[in-house]
């Protein structure tokens, strides 16, 4: 479906989170340089003269023009203001994260304005919003043990806290939304659905799906396709969650949850499957990726693989790599190409659900907000405002078009068990 071709999503009420305003900022000792009031309106000019108010660590207000502001950012001490000016990749994270950088308003709004102002007068480079449009490490080392370091990292934090923002299904990758008035429960259930009927799955076949998460696709496949699946994974707390969910559900004869890397995988299989961790592989991992995958689909074998990429390669993004995902990388299409070319793979078909995703981020940043005091006793308040950060940094790149979601379904080359029409029965 193409993006214009979606019906607005406008109707839904938002709860974006907007602080309170924080206390005024005594101007006692906090003289601020002509210098620094000068270099404080050349980075709003430099990221297109948005209606924002930068309030410096002395009370100060500094906008680029007289237009009402859509927020204000305080700045609570001259250290983040220069650190921030002198290395915006990392440091605006930073200290968004440490609340030495307050967003009074709509953080959304604010990420989307930046990024449009900027594109509008034609700049680039790596100023305030770059940080937050999630451009991944390209070149983080993804081998064996470290992909289960950088797993860890992210995936690891505890079921219970992904439980509180995530569908009931717990599904982590971006839903299917044929209707705006979707719940996110029905989206990430259209979402599977879709996946299944694109790789025409027939009952008694054998799926392999690699990057099974909390076990969703695979519970789906077994108990509603008739299909037998083998799902690698490395998040040891995710596995074990699925296993347990297989078992309750008296699925565990037709359901493997397999604790183990990708390039480990075994067997032959009719088709094989992944959703949202190719992200995690690293694009010099791609040849590999396919081989793994020629290694188990049969001759009549096909596939689909759902990610997160880019229409250029992008820039390393020192911030999301460290705090968020680390060895992560969204791929261009012609990256993810390397993954077909050498196994002599066939694409038969892309599709970009981008605008898909946004919708789905925003359904995660309401519940994270609707859950931010108990996420914030069970880490802490900074860890509550790095998620909110990348959630809302999320929600922008998608909306802007900095990140793309690509749906790409393969078959061996030579065979003719695929269908002439694009239509899904």
């Amino acid at each position: 479906m193409s993006p214009a071709n979606l019906p607005s999503t406008g109707k839904r009420p938002s709860r974006r989170f907007a602080p309170a305003r924080p206390k005024p900022i005594a101007a006692t000792g906090r003289r601020v340089s002509g210098i620094e009031r000068l270099l404080a309106r050349r980075l709003l000019r430099a990221v297109g003269s948005p209606p924002v108010r930068l309030v410096l660590w002395n009370g100060e207000e500094i906008a680029a023009s007289d237009a009402p502001p859509l927020v204000r950012v305080v700045l609570r001490d001259r250290a983040t203001f220069w650190k921030v000016l002198l290395d915006p990749n990392y440091q605006f994270g930073e200290a968004y994260s440490d609340g030495r950088l307050v967003v009074e308003g709509d953080l959304v709004a604010f990420l989307e304005t930046i990024h449009r102002t900027r594109s509008a007068a034609g700049r680039s480079g790596s100023l305030v919003p770059s940080a937050l449009l999630c451009r991944l490490h390209r070149a983080a080392a993804n081998t064996v043990r470290g992909a289960r370091r950088n797993i860890h990292r992210h995936y690891d934090l505890g079921n219970d806290f992904y439980r509180l923002w995530l569908d009931d299904e717990m599904v982590y990758s971006g839903a299917y939304f044929p209707s705006p008035s979707m719940t996110l429960e029905e989206a990430q259930r259209a979402k599977l659905d879709y996946v299944c009927r694109k790789l025409w799955l027939r009952p008694g076949e054998t799926v392999v799906e690699i990057g099974g998460g909390w076990g969703a696709l695979g519970l789906l496949l077994a108990r509603d396709y008739g299909v037998t699946v083998k799902s690698y994974n490395i998040s040891r707390e995710q596995v074990q969650f699925a296993r347990r969910r297989a078992k309750a559900e008296g699925l565990d004869s037709r359901v493997e949850f397999v604790e183990d890397d990708y390039r480990n995988a075994a067997g032959r299989f009719d088709a094989l499957v992944s959703l949202g961790m190719l992200e995690h592989v690293g694009a010099a991992h791609y040849r590999e990726f396919g081989r793994a995958a020629d290694r188990c689909l049969n001759d009549g074998g096909r596939g689909l693989i759902q990610s997160i990429g880019q229409d250029c390669s992008g820039e390393t993004n020192s911030w999301i790599e460290r705090r968020i995902f680390p060895g992560a990388y969204p791929p261009t299409l012609r990256e993810m190409m390397d993954i077909f070319e050498t196994p002599g793979f066939s694409v038969l078909d892309v599709e970009n659900l981008r605008l898909h995703y946004a919708e789905t981020l925003r359904h995660w940043l309401d519940r994270f907000e609707a859950s931010a005091g108990r996420v914030a006793s069970m880490f802490d308040e900074r860890f509550v405002r790095v998620w909110r950060l990348y959630l809302s940094g999320s929600i922008t790149a998608f909306s802007t078009g900095g990140l793309q979601l690509f749906q790409v379904v393969f078959a061996r080359s030579g065979s003719n068990e695929v269908p002439r029409t694009r239509e899904i029965h």
